[in-house]
């Protein structure tokens, strides 16, 4: 036992698998941006419906710049993450 309460433990597990999710969905992003960025400009891709397996043709420069836009929104979210985390070190 570490002599902390097991509330306080559940609560850092909770941000730790928190963090791993994020940095996990970011890697999966970066890949996504990499692959659409290398198409050729004029090509179609399919995007897939959320919670379904039906799949709809969309503009490859469309699907790229909602990626990108994903993408800086999960660096964003991770960054405060990391900042109240140096916070809470600093107190």
């Amino acid at each position: 036992m570490s002599g902390r309460p097991a509330r306080q433990d559940d609560a850092e597990s909770a941000a730790l698998r928190h963090k791993e999710e994020l940095s996990r969905r970011i890697k999966e992003q970066k890949v996504v941006v990499d692959e659409l960025s290398n198409l050729k400009k004029n090509r179609k891709v399919y995007k897939q419906q959320p919670n379904s397996n039906i799949f709809f043709l969309a503009d490859r420069t469309e699907m790229l710049s909602q990626c990108k836009n994903t993408l800086d929104e999960l660096k964003k979210e991770h960054q405060e993450l990391e900042n109240s985390e140096k916070t809470k070190i600093k107190k």
